[in-house]
């Protein structure tokens, strides 16, 4: 996987409907900051400012991403979409 560094912004249409984005400004390769938005649901409702917060700094590498994705939202419940389907968003940004 090729790295950019910048700011990239991606969207997913998950099934059922759902869309879920993310804009993350990548500096040497790492995610420097990170937002992510859409018309899922999740609950607790802070738990996305949660994940945001441990994907900051990392590696923009798809396992350490899913790991963190995985991390983050354990015990979260979600509503409209998956796990991995914020990992695919995070992914599959530019």
């Amino acid at each position: 996987m090729k790295v950019k560094n910048g700011i990239l912004k991606g969207e997913l249409k998950v099934k059922g409907g759902k869309l879920i984005k993310c804009t993350l400004e990548l500096d040497e390769g790492k995610i420097k900051r990170i937002k992510i938005t859409g018309d899922f649901f999740m609950y607790p409702e802070d738990a996305i400012e949660k994940l945001e917060k441990a994907l900051q700094g990392i590696q923009f590498d798809e396992k350490e991403i899913s790991r963190k994705v995985k991390e983050a939202l354990n015990g979260v419940e979600l509503i409209g979409a998956t796990m991995e389907d914020f990992v695919d968003v995070i992914i599959n940004v530019g």
